[in-house]
């Protein structure tokens, strides 16, 4: 598998936020975006996701099970701040939907809602109404989202946000696990998500733009 990124660029109202950006990313492979808030993280991981259309530049996914280039936002899944959820569904029924709606991509297999929810460390409360369960319960069963059907590239925004320590340690187990098995992760952070071999790539936002810093 590969996901090519080419000579992206992004506007933010008028002026660029972010330009001529480019990385190759191939199977078991993976790309942590720093810098501050407003820098362009969260723009371009929408960018790479096909939530928004970039000024310049073409972002694709190949793969050996496909017989020609692809969107990457047929072949990942984001994990934006918000949960994507609905709370008054129960845990079941959010990734029963989710499962039924995404498929499977070529290439893998999801597991059942159950499965996932286990997965995360929640099993027992796959029966309550997302709504009832606090921040980082709901943060966990968000996770549990990637699980249930199979898409080889994870776009993930501040990932661990609302987590504690051990929900951090689960979540840091599923990505390794996801990139043992080939798969790819590109993830915005302003915290350490212990990857090994991860690639970095710093953004500046408007300060870098013309000025040669991506």
């Amino acid at each position: 598998m590969r996901l090519l990124a080419e000579n992206l660029s992004a506007r933010r109202g008028e002026d660029l936020i972010f330009t001529d950006i480019s990385f190759d990313l191939g199977d078991g492979e993976s790309l942590v975006l720093t810098g501050r808030n407003g820098s362009g993280k969260s723009t371009l991981l929408r960018v790479v996701a096909g939530l928004l259309h970039p000024e310049t530049g073409r972002v694709v996914w190949t793969s050996q099970s496909s017989e020609s280039v692809m969107r990457a936002a047929e072949a990942c899944h984001y994990l934006g701040h918000r949960n994507a959820m609905k709370a008054e569904l129960t845990v079941f029924e959010n990734l029963a939907f989710w499962k039924s709606f995404f498929g499977d991509v070529d290439g893998g297999r999801g597991i059942s809602p159950a499965e996932a929810a286990e997965t995360v460390g929640l099993g027992g409360i796959i029966h309550l109404p997302f709504g009832y369960l606090s921040a980082g319960q709901q943060r966990r069963m968000a996770f549990a989202k990637l699980l249930v059907a199979y898409r080889p590239v994870w776009i993930l925004d501040e990932p661990t946000a609302a987590l504690d320590v051990s929900a951090e340690g689960v979540f840091t187990g599923l990505i390794n696990a996801h990139l043992a098995a080939g798969g790819i992760v590109l993830a915005a952070t302003h915290q350490p998500l212990g990857l090994e071999n991860a690639r970095e790539l710093r953004m500046t936002g408007f300060e870098g733009v013309g000025e040669g810093k991506w």
